[in-house]
């Protein structure tokens, strides 16, 4: 059976489910994924050098915001 966000379990019940994946140099990009919706990712175009973080509300599961810090730069 597929379980939420691709996992190889399924969650608790009131538990969300989430997947994080980092990205490797500038070939494959991160991805966030919350709850069987992917918040961030190259697909959606909204993903950077740095840190990739989504702000999520943890009673709601909705997403409040999504940003990316680039570290490198400064």
């Amino acid at each position: 059976p597929r379980h939420k966000c691709g996992n190889e379990k399924s969650c608790p019940q009131n538990y969300f489910a989430f997947k994080i994946i980092s990205g490797a140099a500038n070939v494959v990009g991160p991805s966030i994924c919350f709850n069987d919706i992917t918040l961030m990712s190259s697909v959606k175009n909204n993903i950077g050098r740095g840190l990739n973080i989504a702000l999520v509300n943890g009673t709601t599961g909705q997403l409040l915001k999504a940003d990316v810090f680039d570290m490198y730069s400064g």
